[in-house]
């Protein structure tokens, strides 16, 4: 999986403008950091490379149903016309 950048330095700037101390601030970038890191984040490319597979899967599905579907109607219309 990726690594996921965390400016910690905006981050602690953001939350002193908003009415944080140092300390607070720090501890909470701190605490999120370490949240962020421990957890198994998914990013975009992740997900496009586990569900490839599957489109692939699902494009021959589609082709497969198309197939039956137009053996079926071929059947049908052979008994009936």
């Amino acid at each position: 999986m990726s690594t996921i950048t965390f400016d910690t330095h905006k981050f602690v700037r953001k939350l002193k403008e908003s009415g944080f101390d140092e300390k607070q601030a720090e501890a909470l970038t701190d605490a999120i950091q370490d949240a962020i890191a421990d957890s198994e984040l998914v990013t975009k490319r992740d997900l496009q490379i586990e569900l490839a597979p599957i489109r692939a899967d699902m494009s021959l599905v589609k082709w497969m149903l198309g197939a039956v579907l137009a053996i079926a109607i071929a059947n049908f219309a052979k008994q009936f016309f």
